[in-house]
């Protein structure tokens, strides 16, 4: 794994040291980086499910503010570590290990919100519906915002939640979609 783009172009990621993570293939991140982007000028980033830490990374190398890391997993916690200290940007990154629906309920409480969302959970366990109802419910969600949902390929996404529109749907092989809403 490595960045794509902007100021960490070409480094290398460490991937989580399980099979419980499926990593961004570059094809798919570059992809989803030209649908948002391909650079940013600021913003705050949500990294939910956050495997590696891969995609907020990216968002970070190329113009965004900062990001939250958030997944259960402790090796997962453990990588995202690891991989924020080698790029130095500590000082842009925040990292929680904990559920989706905690993180999002405490991001709430502090007042955050996010421009840029990715959620990439682990295939067929989740409801994107939910997950989203649950960021506007909570208002992460900031005017204008772009979310990004990496799921399986046959799964039915909705085509608007709340005021959120899916403007873009996108196949890689047989087994990866990926749909943005704004």
């Amino acid at each position: 794994m490595r960045v794509i783009a902007g100021d960490f172009k070409g480094r290398q990621l460490k991937s989580v040291p399980t099979h419980k993570t499926r990593p961004t293939t570059d094809k798919v991140k570059e992809a989803v980086f030209h649908g948002i982007g391909p650079f940013f000028e600021g913003g705050d980033v949500l990294d939910l499910f956050a495997g590696s830490g891969g995609l907020g990374i990216e968002a970070l190398s190329r113009g965004a503010d900062s990001c939250v890391f958030v997944d259960q997993q402790h090796k997962a916690i453990q990588t995202i570590y690891e991989n924020i200290k080698t790029l130095d940007i500590e000082d842009r990154s925040e990292v929680f290990r904990t559920d989706a629906n905690r993180a999002i309920k405490a991001a709430g409480k502090r007042g955050l919100t996010f421009n840029y969302i990715f959620l990439d959970p682990p295939y067929k366990k989740f409801s994107y519906k939910e997950l989203m109802e649950a960021l506007l419910n909570h208002g992460l969600v900031a005017d204008g915002a772009k979310i990004v949902c990496e799921h399986d390929a046959r799964e039915n996404i909705p085509e608007e939640v709340g005021h959120l529109k899916r403007i873009k749907t996108d196949h890689y092989g047989s087994n990866i979609g990926v749909s943005i809403f704004e």
